[in-house]
């Protein structure tokens, strides 16, 4: 159990995320958590930006921790309802993806193992509250990254998907990239940090990084830190299915960083021109379109850290 457990805990669970539904299994995590003496509520949502909603009524309430159950699309509902709040957000796993999950490095075997769930929850048991940055695009937060370009696209192609769909888990995105690579537009991009023109040419992709993991695949920011008040930039260059592929294999195998055609920047505001105009999306949900200013809010939001998420992730105390 936490050294300091919680009294108050509000619980949003999207039952639209994920592969399968899993409202047995919270009802279960539940019961345990009002076992050990904690006021416990859940409440479901309904719509796109509820989570948000329902998370600001639970700070505005006084509710110590904001748990989601859902994906990272829920996660970053969630915290844009919190960014500011003394209110602390955990989450249970019940995504596809999953990445903040991972991120954290809480289990996330629920689409095939029955106490998956029961596994992360004893992990939030422990877990330790941190003020930790988060980056902001056109007034949205987010916690992973912003995504420009190619994969901005395919997250504007895949969403809302149906549960058929996430049931595939990452091939139906590598499928989709690999289709909509072959087609996409030869992007110029000019990239701005701190002021400063870093970057302008053809590129397939602009991420800017909050956190380390990306897809829950790959590290593409190995370097960045949660709480350091700085972004992450990298710039994949490059046009079409063959560099789409290119940048895939070296990302997965973690050599991404020194291909001559990636570019790594870091600083606290980004902008991002492009031409033609792209999509842009922020934790795998599509937000608007080029330009956008990209900014990171120093320690605003305060998550729950288990023990099993790496110390690299903060800087040192």
């Amino acid at each position: 159990m936490a050294m300091s457990a919680p009294r108050r805990v509000m619980v949003i669970y999207n039952p639209a995320a994920g592969p399968r539904d899993v409202l047995r299994d919270l009802e279960a995590i539940l019961q345990r958590w009002k076992g050990l003496g904690w006021s416990v509520l859940l409440r479901r949502t309904e719509h796109p930006g509820m989570a948000t909603d329902l998370a600001r009524e639970a700070a505005l309430e006084g509710f110590d921790w904001v748990v989601t159950a859902g994906g990272d699309g829920t996660v970053n509902e969630v915290a844009n309802g919190i960014v500011g709040m003394p209110t602390a957000l955990g989450v249970l796993p019940t995504g596809t993806g999953n990445v903040w999950a991972k991120q954290l490095g809480l289990p996330t075997p629920a689409l095939t193992h029955p106490y998956g769930l029961l596994s992360a929850a004893r992990l939030l048991e422990a877990a330790a509250p941190r003020a930790i940055d988060v980056g902001r695009a056109d007034g949205r937060y987010f916690l992973l990254w912003a995504g420009i370009g190619l994969d901005a696209q395919v997250a504007q192609h895949m969403e809302p998907r149906d549960r058929n769909t996430k049931r595939l888990g990452a091939l139906a995105y590598l499928i989709a990239a690999a289709m909509i690579a072959r087609d996409f537009p030869a992007m110029r991009a000019t990239v701005i940090v701190d002021g400063r023109r870093r970057m302008r040419g053809r590129t397939l992709v602009v991420l800017v990084a909050n956190a380390q993991l990306y897809g829950g695949l790959v590290r593409i920011a190995p370097q960045a830190v949660l709480d350091d008040g700085q972004l992450d930039i990298c710039v994949f260059r490059g046009m079409g299915l063959p560099w789409a592929i290119r940048h895939f294999i070296n990302a997965f195998g973690g050599r991404h960083l020194q291909d001559p055609a990636v570019k790594f920047f870091r600083g606290r505001r980004v902008i991002v021109e492009t031409h033609p105009v792209v999509p842009v999306q922020v934790d795998g949900e599509p937000i608007g379109q080029t330009p956008m200013v990209f900014e990171v809010v120093p320690r605003a939001l305060r998550i729950l850290v288990p023990p099993t998420a790496p110390a690299a992730l903060f800087a040192a105390p």
